[in-house]
Protein backbone atom coordinates (compact mmCIF):
# COMPACT_ATOMS: atom_id res chain seq x y z
CA UNK A 1 0.00 0.00 0.00
CA UNK A 2 2.90 2.55 0.44
CA UNK A 3 3.56 2.21 -3.04
CA UNK A 4 0.56 4.19 -3.80
CA UNK A 5 0.71 7.61 -4.32
CA UNK A 6 -1.24 9.62 -2.16
CA UNK A 7 -3.68 11.28 -5.02
CA UNK A 8 -4.19 7.43 -6.23
CA UNK A 9 -5.87 6.86 -2.95
CA UNK A 10 -8.13 10.40 -2.46
CA UNK A 11 -9.29 10.04 -5.83
CA UNK A 12 -9.82 5.98 -5.08
CA UNK A 13 -11.64 7.15 -1.83
CA UNK A 14 -13.22 9.54 -2.75
CA UNK A 15 -14.92 7.45 -6.03
CA UNK A 16 -16.04 4.97 -3.77
CA UNK A 17 -17.59 6.90 -1.38
CA UNK A 18 -19.76 7.95 -4.77
CA UNK A 19 -20.48 4.64 -5.63
CA UNK A 20 -21.88 4.10 -1.72
CA UNK A 21 -24.21 7.14 -2.32
CA UNK A 22 -25.08 5.55 -5.52
CA UNK A 23 -26.02 2.14 -3.67
CA UNK A 24 -27.44 3.94 -0.41
CA UNK A 25 -30.00 6.28 -3.04
CA UNK A 26 -31.01 3.73 -5.45
CA UNK A 27 -32.02 1.49 -2.69
CA UNK A 28 -34.03 4.43 -0.77
CA UNK A 29 -35.55 5.05 -4.50
CA UNK A 30 -36.44 1.77 -6.13
CA UNK A 31 -38.18 0.61 -2.26
CA UNK A 32 -39.97 4.01 -2.63
CA UNK A 33 -41.36 4.28 -5.94
CA UNK A 34 -45.26 4.27 -6.54
CA UNK A 35 -45.59 1.45 -7.79
CA UNK A 36 -48.91 2.32 -9.37
CA UNK A 37 -47.34 4.77 -11.02
CA UNK A 38 -44.48 2.32 -12.41
CA UNK A 39 -47.52 0.32 -13.54
CA UNK A 40 -48.75 2.62 -15.43
CA UNK A 41 -45.70 3.85 -17.07
CA UNK A 42 -45.31 -0.18 -17.94
CA UNK A 43 -48.41 -0.54 -19.31
CA UNK A 44 -47.57 2.97 -21.77
CA UNK A 45 -44.45 1.27 -22.67
CA UNK A 46 -41.98 2.75 -20.63
CA UNK A 47 -38.68 0.40 -20.72
CA UNK A 48 -37.31 1.69 -17.63
CA UNK A 49 -40.60 1.26 -15.55
CA UNK A 50 -40.70 -2.11 -16.97
CA UNK A 51 -37.15 -2.57 -15.13
CA UNK A 52 -38.18 -0.71 -12.50
CA UNK A 53 -41.54 -3.00 -11.82
CA UNK A 54 -39.54 -6.46 -11.95
CA UNK A 55 -36.50 -4.69 -9.72
CA UNK A 56 -39.35 -4.40 -7.07
CA UNK A 57 -41.21 -7.93 -7.63
CA UNK A 58 -38.32 -9.29 -6.57
CA UNK A 59 -38.05 -7.05 -3.36
CA UNK A 60 -35.40 -9.02 -1.25
CA UNK A 61 -32.95 -9.88 -3.73
CA UNK A 62 -32.81 -6.18 -4.82
CA UNK A 63 -32.00 -5.20 -1.51
CA UNK A 64 -29.62 -7.59 -0.77
CA UNK A 65 -27.37 -6.87 -3.89
CA UNK A 66 -27.59 -3.22 -2.84
CA UNK A 67 -26.49 -3.70 0.36
CA UNK A 68 -23.70 -6.41 -0.67
CA UNK A 69 -22.06 -3.82 -2.95
CA UNK A 70 -23.18 -0.19 -0.48
CA UNK A 71 -20.47 -2.58 2.29
CA UNK A 72 -18.18 -3.86 -0.25
CA UNK A 73 -16.98 -0.26 -0.89
CA UNK A 74 -17.53 1.25 2.65
CA UNK A 75 -15.37 -1.20 3.59
CA UNK A 76 -12.78 -0.79 1.11
CA UNK A 77 -12.65 3.04 1.42
CA UNK A 78 -12.60 2.50 5.49
CA UNK A 79 -9.45 0.42 4.42
CA UNK A 80 -7.76 2.89 1.84
CA UNK A 81 -8.09 5.84 4.52
CA UNK A 82 -6.82 3.98 7.45
CA UNK A 83 -4.05 2.99 5.52
CA UNK A 84 -3.43 6.61 4.14
CA UNK A 85 -4.00 8.23 7.86
CA UNK A 86 -1.65 5.63 9.23
CA UNK A 87 1.00 6.62 7.09
CA UNK A 88 0.93 10.26 7.78
CA UNK A 89 -0.07 10.08 11.72
CA UNK A 90 1.14 6.68 12.73
CA UNK A 91 -1.24 5.18 14.51
CA UNK A 92 -3.15 7.80 15.90
CA UNK A 93 -3.93 7.78 12.69
CA UNK A 94 -6.89 4.92 12.77
CA UNK A 95 -8.58 7.55 15.17
CA UNK A 96 -8.56 10.33 12.18
CA UNK A 97 -9.59 7.97 9.87
CA UNK A 98 -12.75 6.70 11.44
CA UNK A 99 -13.76 9.57 12.33
CA UNK A 100 -12.92 11.36 9.46
CA UNK A 101 -14.40 8.83 6.89
CA UNK A 102 -17.96 8.31 9.57
CA UNK A 103 -18.43 11.80 8.76
CA UNK A 104 -17.79 11.48 4.87
CA UNK A 105 -20.17 8.07 4.76
CA UNK A 106 -22.62 9.66 7.05
CA UNK A 107 -23.00 12.99 5.21
CA UNK A 108 -22.32 12.06 1.28
CA UNK A 109 -22.62 8.09 1.05
CA UNK A 110 -25.99 8.06 3.23
CA UNK A 111 -28.13 11.67 4.51
CA UNK A 112 -27.46 13.38 1.05
CA UNK A 113 -28.12 10.44 -1.79
CA UNK A 114 -30.93 9.40 0.26
CA UNK A 115 -32.85 12.60 0.86
CA UNK A 116 -32.17 13.59 -2.47
CA UNK A 117 -33.73 10.11 -3.39
CA UNK A 118 -36.39 10.20 -1.17
CA UNK A 119 -37.88 13.56 -2.63
CA UNK A 120 -37.49 12.32 -6.00
CA UNK A 121 -38.27 8.85 -5.75
CA UNK A 122 -39.52 7.90 -9.45
CA UNK A 123 -37.44 9.94 -11.32
CA UNK A 124 -34.20 8.75 -9.00
CA UNK A 125 -35.51 5.21 -9.59
CA UNK A 126 -35.80 5.20 -13.08
CA UNK A 127 -32.76 6.86 -13.51
CA UNK A 128 -30.58 4.24 -11.81
CA UNK A 129 -32.57 0.81 -12.96
CA UNK A 130 -30.60 -0.26 -15.36
CA UNK A 131 -27.27 -0.02 -13.98
CA UNK A 132 -29.22 -1.80 -11.06
CA UNK A 133 -30.15 -4.35 -12.70
CA UNK A 134 -26.88 -5.20 -14.02
CA UNK A 135 -25.64 -5.55 -10.02
CA UNK A 136 -28.54 -7.49 -9.62
CA UNK A 137 -27.43 -10.16 -11.92
CA UNK A 138 -24.15 -10.00 -10.85
CA UNK A 139 -24.21 -9.99 -7.22
CA UNK A 140 -27.68 -12.91 -7.75
CA UNK A 141 -24.96 -15.86 -6.77
CA UNK A 142 -23.93 -14.42 -3.48
CA UNK A 143 -27.19 -12.63 -2.84
CA UNK A 144 -28.84 -16.16 -3.06
CA UNK A 145 -26.31 -17.78 -0.50
CA UNK A 146 -26.56 -15.23 1.57
CA UNK A 147 -30.33 -15.84 1.81
CA UNK A 148 -29.93 -19.54 2.59
CA UNK A 149 -27.81 -18.64 5.83
CA UNK A 150 -30.01 -15.93 6.75
CA UNK A 151 -33.37 -18.07 7.06
CA UNK A 152 -31.20 -21.04 8.54
CA UNK A 153 -29.99 -18.50 11.20
CA UNK A 154 -33.26 -16.93 11.66
CA UNK A 155 -35.07 -20.54 11.59
CA UNK A 156 -32.25 -21.55 14.51
CA UNK A 157 -34.29 -18.62 16.58
CA UNK A 158 -37.90 -20.25 15.49
CA UNK A 159 -38.61 -17.58 13.25
CA UNK A 160 -40.06 -18.13 9.66
CA UNK A 161 -39.86 -16.12 7.33
CA UNK A 162 -42.81 -16.26 4.16
CA UNK A 163 -41.75 -14.41 1.14
CA UNK A 164 -45.41 -14.56 -0.47
CA UNK A 165 -47.05 -12.90 2.93
CA UNK A 166 -48.50 -9.80 2.76
CA UNK A 167 -48.09 -7.44 5.78
CA UNK A 168 -51.05 -5.53 4.53
CA UNK A 169 -54.13 -6.37 1.63
CA UNK A 170 -53.94 -4.30 -0.99
CA UNK A 171 -57.69 -2.45 0.13
CA UNK A 172 -55.86 -1.68 3.45
CA UNK A 173 -52.75 -0.53 1.59
CA UNK A 174 -55.50 1.12 -0.43
CA UNK A 175 -57.24 2.27 2.65
CA UNK A 176 -54.38 3.85 4.17
CA UNK A 177 -52.86 5.98 1.12
CA UNK A 178 -56.87 7.67 1.38
CA UNK A 179 -56.60 8.54 4.99
CA UNK A 180 -53.03 9.80 4.33
CA UNK A 181 -53.33 11.66 1.24
CA UNK A 182 -57.04 13.45 3.11
CA UNK A 183 -55.33 14.06 5.91
CA UNK A 184 -52.53 16.00 3.75
CA UNK A 185 -54.88 18.28 1.75
CA UNK A 186 -54.73 15.90 -1.14
CA UNK A 187 -57.92 14.61 -1.52
CA UNK A 188 -61.33 16.36 -0.58
CA UNK A 189 -63.81 14.16 1.84
CA UNK A 190 -66.43 14.30 -1.10
CA UNK A 191 -63.68 11.98 -3.03
CA UNK A 192 -62.46 10.04 0.08
CA UNK A 193 -65.66 8.49 0.86
CA UNK A 194 -66.57 7.69 -2.63
CA UNK A 195 -62.87 5.68 -3.03
CA UNK A 196 -63.56 4.51 -0.02
CA UNK A 197 -67.11 3.10 -0.47
CA UNK A 198 -66.17 0.94 -3.43
CA UNK A 199 -63.37 -0.67 -1.53
CA UNK A 200 -66.57 -1.36 0.96
CA UNK A 201 -68.18 -2.91 -2.11
CA UNK A 202 -66.94 -6.68 -0.92
CA UNK A 203 -66.82 -6.31 2.62
CA UNK A 204 -70.79 -4.85 2.86
CA UNK A 205 -74.15 -7.14 2.74
CA UNK A 206 -76.92 -6.40 1.13
CA UNK A 207 -78.50 -6.55 4.64
CA UNK A 208 -76.75 -3.17 5.70
CA UNK A 209 -78.16 -1.33 2.98
CA UNK A 210 -81.37 -2.28 2.31
CA UNK A 211 -84.79 -0.82 3.18
CA UNK A 212 -85.69 -2.72 6.31
CA UNK A 213 -89.93 -4.69 5.69
CA UNK A 214 -91.13 -2.10 8.81
CA UNK A 215 -90.53 0.66 6.31
CA UNK A 216 -90.93 -1.38 2.90
CA UNK A 217 -93.82 0.61 0.94
CA UNK A 218 -96.02 -2.57 -0.85
CA UNK A 219 -99.69 -3.02 -1.72
CA UNK A 220 -102.76 -5.37 -1.61
CA UNK A 221 -102.64 -6.99 -4.78
CA UNK A 222 -106.44 -7.22 -4.50
CA UNK A 223 -107.29 -3.77 -4.13
CA UNK A 224 -109.65 -2.39 -6.79
CA UNK A 225 -108.12 -1.45 -10.32
CA UNK A 226 -108.65 2.21 -9.67
CA UNK A 227 -107.57 2.33 -5.77
CA UNK A 228 -104.33 0.47 -6.95
CA UNK A 229 -103.61 2.69 -9.17
CA UNK A 230 -103.86 5.92 -7.53
CA UNK A 231 -101.92 4.36 -4.86
CA UNK A 232 -99.21 3.48 -7.59
CA UNK A 233 -99.25 7.38 -9.14
CA UNK A 234 -99.85 9.12 -5.25
CA UNK A 235 -95.97 7.62 -4.06
CA UNK A 236 -92.36 8.99 -4.93
CA UNK A 237 -91.86 5.19 -5.72
CA UNK A 238 -91.62 3.78 -9.05
CA UNK A 239 -91.10 0.17 -8.32
CA UNK A 240 -94.01 -1.38 -5.73
CA UNK A 241 -94.15 -4.78 -4.52
CA UNK A 242 -97.31 -6.43 -4.18
CA UNK A 243 -98.80 -8.58 -1.62
CA UNK A 244 -101.67 -11.08 -1.40
CA UNK A 245 -103.80 -12.24 1.50
CA UNK A 246 -101.20 -11.55 4.01
CA UNK A 247 -98.21 -8.52 4.00
CA UNK A 248 -95.62 -11.36 4.38
CA UNK A 249 -96.73 -13.11 0.92
CA UNK A 250 -94.96 -10.90 -2.11
CA UNK A 251 -96.39 -11.94 -5.24
CA UNK A 252 -95.29 -9.52 -7.54
CA UNK A 253 -93.67 -6.21 -8.49
CA UNK A 254 -95.71 -2.87 -10.53
CA UNK A 255 -93.64 -0.56 -12.55
CA UNK A 256 -94.97 2.60 -12.63
CA UNK A 257 -94.22 3.19 -16.10
CA UNK A 258 -96.08 -0.23 -16.74
CA UNK A 259 -99.26 0.80 -15.09
CA UNK A 260 -99.21 3.97 -17.04
CA UNK A 261 -98.66 2.55 -20.48
CA UNK A 262 -101.72 -0.21 -19.30
CA UNK A 263 -103.75 2.93 -18.89
CA UNK A 264 -103.13 4.57 -21.97
CA UNK A 265 -103.70 1.27 -24.16
CA UNK A 266 -107.32 0.86 -21.99
CA UNK A 267 -107.64 4.52 -22.58
CA UNK A 268 -108.67 5.66 -19.24
CA UNK A 269 -111.28 2.10 -18.67
CA UNK A 270 -110.34 0.94 -15.38
CA UNK A 271 -112.80 -1.88 -15.91
CA UNK A 272 -110.26 -3.23 -18.67
CA UNK A 273 -107.68 -3.13 -16.50
CA UNK A 274 -105.84 -6.39 -15.91
CA UNK A 275 -103.30 -6.14 -13.01
CA UNK A 276 -101.40 -9.88 -13.98
CA UNK A 277 -100.78 -8.53 -17.53
CA UNK A 278 -98.61 -5.25 -15.66
CA UNK A 279 -97.05 -7.12 -12.80
CA UNK A 280 -93.57 -8.39 -13.05
CA UNK A 281 -91.82 -11.11 -11.17
CA UNK A 282 -90.03 -10.47 -8.16
CA UNK A 283 -86.46 -11.48 -7.44
CA UNK A 284 -85.06 -12.81 -3.99
CA UNK A 285 -81.88 -12.34 -2.75
CA UNK A 286 -80.07 -14.08 0.49
CA UNK A 287 -79.35 -10.88 2.99
CA UNK A 288 -75.74 -12.36 3.45
CA UNK A 289 -75.19 -11.43 -0.52
CA UNK A 290 -72.05 -9.03 -0.84
CA UNK A 291 -73.03 -5.73 -2.04
CA UNK A 292 -70.29 -6.32 -4.79
CA UNK A 293 -72.11 -9.54 -6.06
CA UNK A 294 -75.30 -8.09 -6.04
CA UNK A 295 -74.22 -4.80 -7.84
CA UNK A 296 -72.68 -7.55 -10.38
CA UNK A 297 -76.04 -9.44 -10.43
CA UNK A 298 -78.51 -5.88 -11.07
CA UNK A 299 -75.72 -5.33 -14.14
CA UNK A 300 -75.97 -8.80 -15.65
CA UNK A 301 -80.09 -8.77 -15.28
CA UNK A 302 -80.34 -5.01 -15.81
CA UNK A 303 -82.43 -5.08 -12.79
CA UNK A 304 -82.62 -2.54 -10.74
CA UNK A 305 -84.72 -4.21 -7.72
CA UNK A 306 -84.79 -6.92 -5.52
CA UNK A 307 -86.15 -8.75 -2.17
CA UNK A 308 -84.12 -9.61 0.78
CA UNK A 309 -84.69 -12.67 2.99
CA UNK A 310 -83.39 -14.35 5.17
CA UNK A 311 -82.28 -18.62 5.76
CA UNK A 312 -85.45 -19.59 6.36
CA UNK A 313 -87.02 -17.51 3.30
CA UNK A 314 -89.14 -14.52 5.23
CA UNK A 315 -88.88 -11.01 3.72
CA UNK A 316 -86.66 -8.83 5.54
CA UNK A 317 -86.40 -5.63 3.03
CA UNK A 318 -85.25 -4.52 -0.35
CA UNK A 319 -82.69 -3.44 -1.93
CA UNK A 320 -82.53 -1.23 -4.99
CA UNK A 321 -79.50 -0.71 -7.45
CA UNK A 322 -79.70 2.82 -6.36
CA UNK A 323 -79.07 1.85 -2.34
CA UNK A 324 -75.63 0.29 -4.00
CA UNK A 325 -74.76 3.17 -5.37
CA UNK A 326 -75.00 5.32 -2.97
CA UNK A 327 -72.61 3.62 -0.77
CA UNK A 328 -70.20 4.79 -3.56
CA UNK A 329 -71.69 8.45 -4.59
CA UNK A 330 -73.00 9.27 -1.70
CA UNK A 331 -76.94 10.17 -0.50
CA UNK A 332 -78.57 10.66 -4.36
CA UNK A 333 -81.34 12.88 -3.53
CA UNK A 334 -83.93 13.90 -6.31
CA UNK A 335 -87.13 16.04 -6.18
CA UNK A 336 -88.66 14.09 -3.73
CA UNK A 337 -86.42 13.11 -1.36
CA UNK A 338 -84.73 14.82 2.02
CA UNK A 339 -81.19 15.07 2.34
CA UNK A 340 -80.36 12.44 4.97
CA UNK A 341 -84.17 11.91 6.42
CA UNK A 342 -83.95 11.71 9.71
CA UNK A 343 -81.48 13.61 10.58
CA UNK A 344 -82.33 17.16 12.35
CA UNK A 345 -79.72 18.95 13.97
CA UNK A 346 -80.58 21.44 17.05
CA UNK A 347 -79.41 24.97 17.92
CA UNK A 348 -77.49 23.19 20.99
CA UNK A 349 -75.05 21.73 18.99
CA UNK A 350 -76.58 18.41 19.28
CA UNK A 351 -78.33 15.91 16.82
CA UNK A 352 -81.95 14.43 17.06
CA UNK A 353 -81.53 10.95 14.97
CA UNK A 354 -84.39 8.43 13.81
CA UNK A 355 -83.14 5.44 15.61
CA UNK A 356 -83.74 3.61 11.99
CA UNK A 357 -80.78 5.72 10.69
CA UNK A 358 -77.96 3.84 9.53
CA UNK A 359 -74.94 4.61 10.49
CA UNK A 360 -72.96 4.51 7.72
CA UNK A 361 -74.90 7.55 6.28
CA UNK A 362 -74.86 8.80 9.89
CA UNK A 363 -70.69 8.89 9.24
CA UNK A 364 -70.82 9.82 5.92
CA UNK A 365 -72.72 13.25 6.37
CA UNK A 366 -71.24 14.56 9.53
CA UNK A 367 -68.10 13.27 9.62
CA UNK A 368 -67.86 10.94 12.62
CA UNK A 369 -66.58 7.90 12.74
CA UNK A 370 -68.99 5.37 14.79
CA UNK A 371 -68.68 1.98 14.63
CA UNK A 372 -70.80 -0.01 12.47
CA UNK A 373 -69.51 -3.68 12.56
CA UNK A 374 -71.96 -4.66 14.95
CA UNK A 375 -75.25 -2.75 14.21
CA UNK A 376 -76.44 -1.17 11.01
CA UNK A 377 -78.24 1.48 12.33
CA UNK A 378 -77.70 3.98 15.08
CA UNK A 379 -80.47 2.28 17.37
CA UNK A 380 -78.86 -0.96 17.15
CA UNK A 381 -75.75 0.81 18.31
CA UNK A 382 -77.13 1.80 21.64
CA UNK A 383 -78.55 -1.56 22.14
CA UNK A 384 -75.25 -3.16 21.12
CA UNK A 385 -73.38 -1.08 23.93
CA UNK A 386 -75.97 -0.91 26.47
CA UNK A 387 -76.23 -4.51 26.29
CA UNK A 388 -80.01 -4.00 27.05
CA UNK A 389 -83.08 -2.44 25.50
CA UNK A 390 -83.36 1.10 27.29
CA UNK A 391 -86.22 3.24 28.33
CA UNK A 392 -87.24 6.39 27.33
CA UNK A 393 -84.81 9.45 28.70
CA UNK A 394 -82.54 7.04 29.58
CA UNK A 395 -78.59 8.35 29.34
CA UNK A 396 -75.57 6.47 27.33
CA UNK A 397 -71.81 7.71 26.63
CA UNK A 398 -69.70 5.95 24.53
CA UNK A 399 -67.74 6.59 21.48
CA UNK A 400 -67.44 10.34 21.81
CA UNK A 401 -70.78 10.96 22.00
CA UNK A 402 -74.15 11.19 25.14
CA UNK A 403 -77.02 9.02 23.93
CA UNK A 404 -80.25 10.06 25.07
CA UNK A 405 -83.10 8.06 24.19
CA UNK A 406 -86.73 10.30 23.29
CA UNK A 407 -89.08 7.75 22.54
CA UNK A 408 -89.61 3.89 21.97
CA UNK A 409 -92.10 1.89 20.38
CA UNK A 410 -92.26 -1.91 21.86
CA UNK A 411 -88.41 -3.03 21.72
CA UNK A 412 -87.45 -0.32 19.17
CA UNK A 413 -85.97 2.62 19.62
CA UNK A 414 -87.37 5.49 17.50
CA UNK A 415 -85.65 8.62 18.19
CA UNK A 416 -82.56 9.70 20.17
CA UNK A 417 -81.06 12.89 21.01
CA UNK A 418 -76.68 12.55 20.43
CA UNK A 419 -74.35 15.42 21.80
CA UNK A 420 -71.10 14.84 20.75
CA UNK A 421 -68.70 15.33 24.06
CA UNK A 422 -65.58 17.28 24.69
CA UNK A 423 -61.86 15.85 24.46
CA UNK A 424 -62.01 16.59 28.25
CA UNK A 425 -64.58 14.35 28.94
CA UNK A 426 -64.49 10.37 30.07
CA UNK A 427 -65.70 8.58 26.33
CA UNK A 428 -66.02 5.41 28.66
CA UNK A 429 -69.35 3.38 28.12
CA UNK A 430 -71.09 4.81 30.88
CA UNK A 431 -75.48 4.47 31.84
CA UNK A 432 -77.69 6.26 34.24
Amino acid sequence: MTDIPLWVSIVAILLLLVLSGFFSGSETALTAASRARMHALEKSGNKRAIIVARLIEYRERLIGALLLGNNLVNILASALATSLFLRNFGEVGVAYATLVMTLLVLIFSEVLPKTWAIANADKFALNVAPIVRVLVIVFSPVVAAIEVIVRLVLRIFGLKIDESAAVLSAHDELRGTLDLQHKEGGLVKADKDRIGGLLDLAELEVSDVMVHRTKLFALNADLPPAKLVEEVLSNPFTRIPLWRDDPDNMVGMLHAKDVLRAIATIKGDMEKFELEKVMSPLWFVPDTTSLQNQLNAFLKRKAHFALVVDEYGEVMGLVTLEDILEEIVGEIADEHDIELPGLKPQADGSVIVEGSVPIRDLNRASDWNLPDDEATTIAGLVIHEAKMIPEERQIFTFHGFRFTVLSREKNRITRLRMMALTPLQDTQKTAK
